[in-house]
């Protein structure tokens, strides 16, 4: 059997593992290797800007220090040749700022080795030369100027000059070799930084395409299930309807037995029960009249008889009138409909208001039993479950439909069990009026209780031309 693996319900073989692990663990390794490459690369960027750094503002302390030094010589040498102030004073801020700018220079070489031995040998000169300015200017203020220049021109204050101008040199060339050397080692940086960075796009656009085509295939697999799926779907919906419908014509086929059966049966009561009954009771009648006046005891039998007879035709004609009321064939709806809340009413002490127009219009049949069987059932309910003291029912036609509505006050019913399974009464209720291309509805009054509206469009609900 081949290796095989199940993913959220997929199952997928070696080869759709490998497809589904291979390239999000190239992407982690891609992302770690990325994040050290990047640390790498800018940690040497940061060390070699860092040099550049360093040396540039070493080569600056050499440049302000070398400022420093020659506005000296040059406003001594101006002092010399013109005795102005000015230029003596400009010497004086010359000199004063040589040893801020060499302390600067020491701290921008602090720490480095051998910069700070030079930078000593720097400083020996610094003293040197910055002495000779001062024997020049004291011979020039004292009582040999003459001399002054010659100290210039002398050996020892040349090798001075030059000795220090040649440290200086030294200094100057080395940081700007150093800043040659930090610069390339920066662009070499930058540059494998670049290669790394190319490689790691490369790589990247690789990994995205794998995972495009897999996305891709598993896009048309979905697709594929989702067309699946829909076909399967449109069938089911099919069949569903095809049922929905067959029950659908079921159930109307059974009301349609059942209220036969229910004529039928109120007929053979009506016929044979009824014509047993009366012959029994003109039966009685005639032994009543044709008994002797000694027989008390068999008269007031025969009366008890009389009785439970007249009861029997009593109880016999209400369950016709239950079974298929002959006031619905024989006067109409609204007549049935009275006489079914009078019943009603009478039997559970309720107060009852109905409210039907003044004409009553030529119901079809199946509409007229259909409307009288709903508010038999809704009378039942209310009856049974309501605890109801006002009952309110209503027929007229509204907007192209013959609309029932039933009220009452009652402690009324939770919405979970408007569409529950086992409320047959409402789901027989509602079938009867879908039945007829109708709409049934079933909620709460605005003061409480069950508002019960059954709505059959007209060209269901009326014939289509009345009886001649």
């Amino acid at each position: 059997m081949p290796n095989r693996t199940n993913i959220l319900g997929e199952t997928l073989d070696g080869l759709g593992r490998w497809y589904l692990t291979v390239p999000p663990v190239l992407m982690v390794v891609l992302l770690v290797t990325f994040l050290f490459v990047t640390g790498g690369g800018q940690a040497r960027l940061q060390r070699a800007t860092s040099r550049l750094q360093v040396a540039a503002s070493r080569e600056h302390a050499i440049d302000d220090l070398d400022d420093a030094l020659l506005r000296a010589q040059g406003s001594l040498r101006g002092y010399q040749l013109t005795d102005e102030s000015r230029y003596l004073e400009g010497y004086r801020l010359a000199v004063a700022d040589v040893g801020p700018r060499f302390a600067a220079l020491r701290q921008a070489y602090g720490g480095a080795a051998p910069q700070p031995a030079d930078v000593d040998a720097l400083r020996g000169l610094i003293d040197r030369r910055l002495g000779e300015f001062s024997a020049e200017l004291a011979l020039h203020d004292g009582a040999a100027p003459e001399r002054s220049l010659a100290i210039v021109k002398s050996e020892s204050g040349v090798r001075t000059a030059r000795g220090l101008a040649a440290a200086i040199e030294r200094l100057r060339q080395r940081e700007s070799l150093e800043q040659v050397e930090a610069a390339r080692h920066w662009e070499s940086s930058l540059r494998l930084s670049r290669w790394f960075t190319a490689a790691g796009a490369l790589l990247s656009v690789l990994l995205m395409g794998v995972t495009t085509r897999l996305v891709y295939k598993d896009l048309r697999r979905r697709a594929l299930q989702t067309a699946q799926l829909r076909d399967q779907k449109s069938q089911l919906e099919r069949e569903v309807g095809a049922r929905t419908r067959e029950l659908v014509e079921l159930s109307t086929h059974l009301q349609s037995v059942a209220e036969r059966e229910k004529e039928s049966l109120a007929r053979e009561l009506h016929d044979e029960l009824g014509g047993l009954l009366v012959g029994a009771r003109m039966d009685v009648s005639w032994v009543e009249r044709h008994i002797g006046d000694g027989q008390a005891d068999m008269r007031q039998r025969l009366e008890r008889v009389q009785q439970t007879l007249s009861a029997g035709v009593d109880l016999k004609r209400r369950i016709i009138e239950e079974l298929r009321p002959t006031l619905l064939d024989n006067v109409g709806l609204f007549a049935a409909l009275r006489w079914q809340l009078k019943e009603t009413c009478g039997r559970a002490g309720i107060q009852c208001a109905e409210y039907f127009p003044d004409e009553e219009p030529q119901f079809a049949s199946p509409a007229a039993i259909a409307l009288f069987r709903i508010a038999q059932e809704s009378f039942m309910n209310i009856i049974k479950h309501a605890r109801a003291t006002r009952v309110e029912v209503a027929l007229d036609l509204d907007e192209g439909a013959v609309v029932l509505r039933i009220a009452d006050d009652g402690v009324g019913i939770s919405h979970d069990r408007f569409q529950a399974t086992g409320a047959h009464g409402l789901a027989a209720m509602r079938h009867r009026v879908r039945a007829l291309e109708g709409r049934f509805e079933v909620g709460a009054g605005p003061s409480g209780g069950t508002v019960i509206v059954a709505r059959i469009p007209v060209t269901q609900a009326l014939r289509a031309e009345p009886l001649v």
